[in-house]
């Protein structure tokens, strides 16, 4: 069968880039395995018509035997007849006659029965034969596709194992690190760039108003101590 040998080259089409590319070696698997199966179902029914044609020329073949014997033994009862008186001679004979002739040709059909028979028992045993094959090869062809289906599982992973430690797939992140890393960078020296330009922009009046305010803390902080001991009486003594 062509689905054989289909199946049979699954194997340099893993390896073959180009095979590769225009099709998915698990998907022609499943669908030979599929193509088998319908191959299997048509064997089967093919088979069960063989055998009924068989059974049928066999039950033939035991009915026209039968009704042969039967003939012989009408004929030796009208002879029997004859001897006995019960019948005329002649008539016994024509009658008699007449039996054997239907003897011969039930005969004649029974051994045609039987060559057909042996003929279609014959292709019984040949369908029977390729339907254990055809089954032997299924079984075996989903086994590999199963182990077919993990190698697939396990290379994918691989592949993107290596890819990402070859830096195949990484580039991108890279870049994308090295601009975040530059944008803070940017925007750390513009805030330090921000700071130098608040502390350009103090006017003198500004450092002026700093300068009291910080004087008129350090007065009013001295005065309140000393009114703290004056009411504590601490006053003289410390003078």
């Amino acid at each position: 069968m062509n689905i054989f040998k289909r199946l049979f080259k699954i194997g340099s089409a893993e390896a073959n880039s180009l095979v590769d590319k225009l099709e998915d070696p698990i998907k022609m698997s499943e669908q030979g395995i599929r193509d088998l199966k319908k191959d299997l179902s048509a064997a089967l029914q093919a088979l069960a018509e063989v055998k009924a044609l068989a059974i049928r020329a066999k039950n033939d073949g035991n009915n026209y035997a039968a009704k042969a014997s039967e003939y012989e033994k009408k004929a030796v009862l009208l002879l029997k007849r004859a001897e006995k008186g019960e019948i005329t001679p002649e008539e016994a004979d024509r009658l008699a006659s007449e039996c054997l002739v239907q003897k011969d040709s039930n005969m004649e059909n029974a051994a045609r029965c039987r060559a057909d028979q042996a003929k279609f028992e014959g292709n019984v045993d040949k369908l029977d034969g390729n339907i254990k094959k055809l089954k032997s090869n299924i079984k075996k062809f989903e086994m590999e596709l199963k182990t077919l289906r993990a190698r697939a599982k396990v290379s994918e992973a691989t592949k993107k194992i290596n890819k990402q430690m070859a830096g195949v797939d990484s580039t991108s992140t890279v870049a994308m690190l090295e601009r975040m890393k530059e944008k803070v960078d940017q925007d750390e020296a513009l805030a330090e760039s921000y700071a130098e330009i608040a502390g350009e922009n103090t006017s003198i009046d500004d450092e002026i108003d700093s300068a009291i305010d910080s004087g008129s803390a350090e007065v009013k902080a001295a005065d309140s101590l000393a009114a703290l001991k004056a009411k504590m009486g601490m006053g003289s003594a410390s003078e």
